[in-house]
């Protein structure tokens, strides 16, 4: 049999497989959806784009003050993921991730931390930057082991098959899946491991602008007296 004619007979071969299949009723062989990992997070993203003053998303009026409703929603939103990720809520059950219980103590003080917030919110969300995140320390897939896992999710972080993990600059250089991490570090810029604060606080900002410029005025009065 000649190439073309091989080609042809391929050709045919491959029309009848799936000539029969629509006779018979046969679907063709989808790949399997992979589990969700987390929850949707998207109404929480939504919710945090309002109240959002990080970065980028700083207001253009510095003394605007985010809608006090819409910060403690954004603090309850996610606090309502985080029990999905510990079994689901019985008013709200999620049916499309897996039904199993996580009782990490991490993640239960998340979610008291967070509904504690959503009770008493703050008069700004404090959170880090869009540009903080995407400056974190990624962990390439072949540094990582088997029985590596998300402290927050409790999931390997190879059972994914795109992990993206990072690793945050705290004392413990703790290491999160960034999809669980990052939603907990633009409300509270704090490693939820070791509490130790990631960026520095406005009333720290202020001091040292404060200094910054008691400094700059210092060498400028020594620059003159040099020249008097």
């Amino acid at each position: 049999m000649s190439g073309y004619e091989g080609t042809i007979f391929r050709s045919l071969t491959a029309i009848q497989q799936l000539t029969s299949s629509v006779e018979h009723n046969i679907k063709a062989t989808e790949p399997p959806k992979e589990t969700p990992r987390r929850p949707d997070l998207s109404t929480f993203f939504s919710t945090l784009s309002q109240v959002d003053t990080s970065g980028s998303n700083a207001p253009r009026n510095a003394n605007s003050i985010p809608d006090p409703g819409q910060v403690s929603a954004a603090y309850r939103t996610l606090a309502h993921a985080f029990q999905m990720m510990q079994g689901g809520r019985p008013e709200e059950p999620n049916t499309d991730l897996p039904q199993t219980s996580n009782d990490s103590p991490l993640l239960s003080f998340l979610v008291q931390s967070l509904l504690s917030d959503a009770e008493d919110p703050p008069r700004k969300v404090e959170g880090v930057s869009d540009e903080y995140l995407g400056g974190l320390e990624r962990i390439p897939k072949s540094k990582l082991k088997p029985d590596d896992s998300c402290p927050i999710c409790s999931n390997a972080f190879l059972e994914d098959s795109h992990p993206l993990v990072v690793r945050l600059p705290c004392k413990g250089e703790h290491v999160f899946d960034l999809d669980c991490i990052a939603p907990w570090l633009k409300l509270n810029p704090t490693c939820p491991m070791d509490r130790q604060r990631l960026v520095k606080s406005e009333e720290e900002k202020a001091k040292e602008r404060e200094r910054l410029k008691k400094e700059a005025e210092e060498e400028e009065g020594e620059y003159d007296d040099m020249y008097a």
